[in-house]
């Protein structure tokens, strides 16, 4: 198995090309600027100068894309549609590190978690546009995605347990009423759906056990 981690130097994709490489998986990192991930195969070049050649021969591409500033929040729609057309009609598959707020807390899947009274306003912008970006994938039945939200308290620094419950569209706590998983374990979930390929045109989610 070949995969190519886009943005593999960010916080979340430097853990899935490590837990990847750990597990004798062919990683190539894509990034801009000097690889600073555990990968020895590298692209240097930016996520929106990525041409279909720069893609073939892969079998899964991790779009690990992430931007903070209010100026580029527009750019989770177009960085994913940018994507989303390169492997448009091929069997590469596509899987997205995802966020939380776009879960759903309820069963008719009308409310969500960035919709609560208490989800902090700072952090809607991000959220919104992101959940924006997850509703344009959806549309996108010529890709095989599969969109990965990771629990609500995403931790950078977190320990590797090597456990997580896999959930699916709705916000899912674990056995003491927390919705917590730390970007090491997020990154064990990821691979796993990358071995197994599993929830193919499907939003899945996961929390520490």
């Amino acid at each position: 198995m070949k995969i190519a981690v886009v943005c593999a130097n960010g916080k979340a994709g430097k853990r899935i090309v490590q837990e990847a490489v750990e597990r004798g998986i062919n990683v190539t990192a894509i990034v801009r600027d000097e690889n600073q991930s555990a990968a020895t195969q590298v692209i240097k070049k930016d996520l929106f100068d990525l041409t279909v050649s720069d893609l073939e021969g892969f079998d899964v591409v991790i779009d690990a894309f992430g931007a903070w500033t209010l100026e580029t929040l527009s750019q989770h729609s177009t960085s994913l549609k940018h994507l989303c057309d390169l492997v448009s009609g091929k069997e590469i598959r596509l899987l997205v590190v995802g966020g939380a707020g776009s879960l759903y807390v309820n069963p008719e899947h009308t409310v969500q978690v960035m919709d609560s009274a208490d989800f902090p306003d700072i952090f809607k912008p991000l959220a919104s546009n992101m959940a924006k970006a997850l509703d344009e994938l959806r549309t996108r039945n010529d890709v095989k995605w599969t969109y990965i939200s990771p629990a609500g308290d995403f931790q950078a620094d977190g320990a590797k347990t090597g456990k997580y419950i896999l959930g699916g569209e709705e916000l899912t706590l674990n056995s003491k009423g927390e919705s917590v998983i730390s970007y090491a374990d997020y990154a064990v979930a990821m691979v796993d759906e990358v071995v197994s390929g599993n929830h193919i045109q499907q939003r899945i989610s996961v929390v520490a056990e």
